[in-house]
């Protein structure tokens, strides 16, 4: 797994590093200043013009340190320097500098070095119009461990920012990355280890391929259909019958034994057609290793009873999307304090708005917080859904970077939420299922789009391509 880290945490990295490991900032920066310019170096002809943006803080002085390192290597280099109060190790670079200075705007390729990961705050129009040249120039730009302009945190643009192509992570990876509009703005992502040392272990993380296939082990052929338990799917209704379908044909994908549906009388011999290896019930089977509920279903009481139902006496895991969480936010979302079961909760946004009563803007400033509080306070496993979702029992932390926006079309929630009710009922722990089946569907949905384009790409070819997927990742 990669750690990524808050601003706040890369600073007690950084204050370790310095004050501890007595390794001098002016050392780390020339460090990262040159694995910035090994960077642009990779893809550079001599021949290209480079032009090197520097603000006047630390991120600034990496970019004069990029910018000699290039100069003594004999590219053709000019800085465009903003002007105002220096911080001293930039000052230091800047006045090491030997290079020429320009007024324009203009490069083959442009090295942004204009603000670093500490930025909260709307960007001064001074610095705006030069952001947006930079993203009109048509260079190449690189970016010093964020594009200028982006939260580090929370990936929000902060009234403008530079459009990467590459990001050179300096140190480790930071939260703002991935969240928001990050995914947007950073390109390709390049990690450059110059030698910061984290002093801690509770950071978010972000799953390999190699840690998703250890949840699709080989099968034993030594085993039967109770070898790999029970999905209980409560889904799907006569306005939603889609939902029905998505979910239970994503749970007959996971590898469990059986699929149980509860739905309503007029879908089950339309899904027995199409899926004759589903099981349907009137009473839903307590006995079953995972119960996935709400999809499709529309906010009801009698919904929301049944949650009460589960929660007073069922005692394996409960996976709550869709309109069994619209219920909870209409009837009272208190019970899910008070549950036997393990409960894991996949909301968007909107949904966690309404569940939590902060509006939609304040989860997006700080959506692994309140991820984290909500499941510590309520004692469950949260999925905040996003471009990438934040996964949280409010210990471990993960940031599920797979997929792109084929999935932001009607069903993927209720691919979700069956894929991963058929991974938990085989036994896989809850949080580890949905990042298994968040991570699968990802990968599936990019795979897809390289050959169907994200626009025309279905969630009904992520599931008929999603062996591709699970083959890719276990092999």
């Amino acid at each position: 797994m990669k750690k990524v880290l808050t601003i706040a945490e890369m600073r007690e990295a950084d204050s370790h590093t310095i004050n501890d490991l007595k390794i001098s900032s002016e050392v780390l920066m020339h460090r990262a200043g040159s694995a910035i310019a090994d960077e642009v170096a990779a893809v550079a002809a001599k021949s290209c013009a480079i032009l090197v943006v520097c603000g006047t803080g630390n991120n600034g002085g990496d970019g004069y340190v990029c910018a000699q390192t290039l100069l003594d290597r004999g590219y053709d280099i000019k800085v465009y320097a903003f002007d105002g109060n220096l911080s001293g190790d930039c000052a230091r670079e800047k006045e090491a500098y030997r290079g020429c200075y320009t007024d324009i705007i203009d490069g083959d390729i442009i090295v942004d070095c204009i603000f670093g990961t500490g930025l909260n705050r709307t960007v001064p129009e001074n610095y705006a119009a030069v952001i947006q040249k930079i993203n009109q120039s048509g260079a190449i730009v690189f970016s010093a461990d964020i594009p200028s302009g982006l939260n580090g945190d929370n990936g929000l643009v902060e009234g403008c920012a530079v459009k990467a192509n590459v990001t050179v992570a300096v140190g480790e990876y930071k939260t703002g990355y991935f969240l928001n509009d990050g995914v947007d703005y950073c390109g390709k992502i390049i990690k450059k280890d110059i030698g910061i040392v984290c002093n801690g272990e509770n950071y978010a993380q972000i799953f390999s391929d190699g840690d998703i296939a250890e949840f699709f082990p080989e099968r034993k052929r030594n085993s039967h259909k109770g070898t790999y338990g029970t999905a209980q799917l409560v889904v799907g209704s006569d306005k939603y019958y889609g939902a029905a379908v998505l979910a239970s044909e994503a749970a007959l994908k996971s590898g469990c034994g059986y699929v149980k549906v509860n739905t309503g009388e007029g879908l089950r011999a339309c899904l027995a057609v199409q899926h004759p290896q589903l099981i349907f019930n009137d009473d839903i089977d307590l006995s079953a290793e995972c119960i996935a509920i709400g999809s499709g279903c529309g906010v009801s009481q009698n919904l929301y009873n049944t949650l009460l139902d589960l929660f007073g006496s069922y005692t394996n895991t409960l996976i709550i999307d869709a309109d069994g969480l619209n219920s909870l936010s209409t009837y009272g979302v208190g019970p899910l304090g008070c549950k036997k079961c393990k409960v894991v909760i996949t909301p968007h946004v909107k949904e966690f708005s309404r569940l939590t009563g902060f509006t939609v803007e304040t989860i997006l400033r700080d959506p692994i917080f309140h991820a984290k509080m909500f499941a510590q306070v309520y004692g469950v496993t949260v999925l905040l859904k996003g471009a990438v979702s934040v996964l949280t029992d409010g210990k471990r932390t993960y940031l599920l970077v797979r997929g792109n926006s084929a999935l932001a079309k009607g069903g993927s929630g209720d691919m979700l939420t069956g894929l991963a009710c058929g991974t938990a009922a085989r036994g896989v722990e809850g949080i580890y299922a949905i990042a298994a089946a968040s991570y699968a569907l990802g990968y599936s949905a990019e795979m897809c789009a390289e050959e169907e384009t994200e626009y025309c790409v279905t969630a009904g070819d992520i599931i008929k391509n999603l062996h591709f997927a699970i083959r890719s990742l276990t092999d």
